[in-house]
């Protein structure tokens, strides 16, 4: 993969199996920001329509207050069609305004700001560092080489952009997927759950190319 620059969009195409992971962020990926909304309507369709996960949605597409322009995507595609995504925030960002400003979702959700999610998600309170990322919302409609390739090409991207660790919220099935796939990944808090599954939170170093 060739990195132009860090606020450039990210390009890596897998040509074996046919898929290409983009990473699309402001003001650099508006060009490809459609890839954006397929990948909010992908969301719609697996945690709304599918797994029948009581989240906003509208106009066929799954949004949250952590969907802003200053969020970076990673969005797979296979034939020009969107079949897999995540969305990266770091830690430090803030969004909203007046009193209540987000900063992201594990952090938010230890605070008691998000309804429905527990509050003891981490033994100790997440960090607001510049250098630790938060990867949240990955849906994948595919296989799994569509994952690694996300979390790959994440991986790729984050050591760009300097960053030192990533936080994941997921279920206790990837903290064992990413351990069989070599990333030195590690808990940062107890098995969790709510009317939506079991999860926990997460970390896992980027790894130095």
């Amino acid at each position: 993969m060739t990195i132009r620059s860090t606020t450039e969009e990210v390009k890596r195409r897998v040509s074996n199996d046919g898929y290409e992971i983009h990473i699309v962020r402001y003001p650099d990926g508006i060009p490809n920001w459609h890839l954006v909304t397929a990948y909010l309507k992908l969301r719609k369709e697996v945690f709304v329509d599918r797994l029948e996960w009581p989240l906003f949605h509208a106009e066929e597409l799954e949004f949250e207050q952590y969907d802003t322009f200053d969020t970076t995507y990673v969005i797979a595609t296979q034939n020009m069609r969107v079949v897999g995504g995540a969305r990266l925030r770091r830690t430090d960002q803030r969004s909203g305004g007046g009193n209540l400003r987000y900063s992201y979702m594990i952090r938010d959700a230890c605070l008691g700001l998000l309804p429905g999610l527990p509050e003891d998600l981490c033994y100790h309170l997440p960090p607001e560092d510049e250098h630790v990322w938060e990867l949240t919302r990955m849906v994948v409609d595919g296989p799994p080489v569509v994952t690694k390739l996300i979390l790959e090409t994440t991986n790729e991207f984050l050591n760009a952009v300097g960053a030192n660790s990533v936080l994941f919220l997921g279920s206790p099935a990837f903290l064992r997927m990413a351990r069989g796939w070599r990333w030195p990944a590690a808990s940062l808090g107890p098995i969790s759950g709510n009317q939506d599954g079991r999860f926990q939170v997460i970390e896992c170093p980027v790894r130095h190319l």
